[in-house]
């Protein structure tokens, strides 16, 4: 069965040749002019991954509201921003508000499908997951592989698909540090520093917002990032 891509995207050529391209590569694709179309077109039915722009016809944001609301409604579907708007400020509120990666429209169509596998793979391991992977726990913290979810002293965190597998990448091997390229290859991302940096902090003010003393994402200046377990140095 093809996977189903649903892009929201209002301007008509743009969203149609995203659209064609995107079949040229077997997936099946949906394409909604704006936000309200799309949203209620989800409540009947998820795609498998959206591709949302940030300006949607008289709603500037309104991508950003999209983001939002399909979020509430599936914590772990891909979502990736797709927009003119290239300032830090766009990137990091997108990231903010819980998509799994942000382009440019002046990003390449093979840019474009890499993430979108990338993002295919890390939601295939769902399905399968290696049996001893099945559960992590660190202290206080409950990694579920096979449903891809989190928590912190009995509190679910909601993290994305990006977020979940950074941590997983991190406690999987508390007190060694990760570089951005090792966070990268195990949340299977292909971003720059920035976009790493901003899904840290994304993910410490998650844990933060269930246990204001979280304080277990260590960042190791000039190096990258470590796990650090209670009493450790």
């Amino acid at each position: 069965m093809s996977r189903r891509i649903a892009i929201v995207e209002d301007e008509p050529s743009i969203r149609a040749n995203y659209a064609e391209a995107l079949r040229r590569h077997g997936y099946e694709v949906v394409a909604y002019a704006s936000r309200p179309e799309a949203i209620g077109a989800f409540r009947t039915r998820l795609p498998d991954l959206a591709v949302i722009d940030v300006g949607l016809g008289d709603e500037p944001d309104g991508g950003f509201t999209l983001c939002r609301e399909l979020r509430a409604m599936s914590p772990t579907l891909p979502i990736i921003f797709l927009s003119a708007r290239d300032s830090d400020f766009d990137i990091v509120a997108g990231l903010r508000i819980g998509a799994d990666d942000y382009l440019t429209k002046d990003a390449s169509l093979h840019q474009l499908t890499a993430r979108i596998a990338a993002l295919f793979r890390r939601s295939d391991l769902i399905a399968a997951p290696p049996s001893s992977e099945d559960a992590l726990t660190r202290g206080d913290l409950v990694l579920d592989v096979k449903r891809l979810t989190a928590r912190w002293k009995g509190a679910a965190v909601p993290l994305t698909l990006t977020e979940f597998w950074m941590v997983h990448s991190l406690a999987r091997h508390p007190g060694h540090v990760k570089d951005r390229d090792a966070l990268m290859r195990d949340a299977n991302i292909v971003v720059d520093d920035s976009t790493i940096t901003s899904h840290v902090k994304r993910i410490r003010r998650k844990f933060q917002a269930v246990d204001a003393s979280f304080d277990h994402i260590a960042t190791v200046y000039g190096m990258g990032y470590r796990w650090i377990e209670p009493g450790a140095a």
